[in-house]
């Protein structure tokens, strides 16, 4: 016969037993970075530029560790304060086989061009804060 000290302890138990396996599943459940395809990439990055949507960007990113949401929050941050509009990325060399996305755009009447190291890994394609590699 289980006391109720004794049962209020299994119920803890239980519940947090619940809750590793439920953050688990979660988790191994969560999609890889990256865009499935090359184009997907382009589209989803512009996207997320566009609507200054930083889980969309965070999603797209080749970030080391466990800092990309803060990178990502900051970024958009920093596009919504620069009055960044009019933004195009395209994939160069070439679409289907890219190795940097080129992002434009203009802030305060002035265009803007930068690079951005494009990564493939078990079939997705993410893009780097970084300066791409010749």
């Amino acid at each position: 016969m289980l006391s109720r000290r004794n049962a209020t302890v299994a119920v803890a138990v239980g519940v947090g037993v619940a809750w590793v396996v439920a953050i688990t599943v979660i988790i191994a459940n969560q999609p890889d970075p990256g865009a499935p395809s090359p184009v997907a990439l382009r589209d989803s990055l512009r996207s997320a530029l566009v609507a200054r949507d930083s889980g969309e960007l965070e999603d797209l990113l080749d970030y080391p560790g466990s800092g990309a949401s803060d990178f990502a929050d900051d970024y958009v941050a920093v596009l919504g304060e620069e009055d960044v509009r009019d933004i195009a990325v395209q994939l160069v060399p070439d679409e289907h086989s890219p190795t940097r996305a080129v992002v434009s755009g203009v802030t305060h009447g002035s265009r803007f061009t930068y690079s951005l190291a494009v990564t493939r890994e078990e079939g997705r394609w993410t893009v780097a804060f970084t300066p791409p590699l010749p």
